[in-house]
């Protein structure tokens, strides 16, 4: 399983790269501030609309800290999709929300 820190995604999107975040928390969580521009699934609602991702984009998957990410990433590798974990997930990142 690939894997990144939040530092290093927070830099990806400082530079303007072409990154999608994925969001597996649940919804009250994503209340209280998403990545900018976050896709949220729920993970346990993954499964059920991963159709919705594509395949050929690289996604960053997402989670409080890291433990659900680390799950939906590999759910995601197993179906073929392009995903990474990262590291330590929303406790660590100390880039802005929304």
């Amino acid at each position: 399983m690939k894997e990144i820190t939040p530092q290093e995604v927070e830099r990806l999107l400082d530079e303007e790269k072409p990154v999608k975040v994925l969001d597996v928390r649940e919804v009250e969580e994503v209340k209280a501030g998403k990545i900018a521009n976050a896709l949220h699934i729920p993970l346990p609602l993954l499964e059920f609309r991963m159709h919705e991702l594509d395949k050929s984009t690289e996604y960053i998957v997402v989670c409080r800290s890291g433990g659900r990410s680390s799950m939906a990433t590999r759910l995601l590798e197993k179906h073929g999709y392009n995903v990474t974990n990262m590291n330590g997930g929303m406790m660590e990142w100390k880039g802005s929300t929304v």
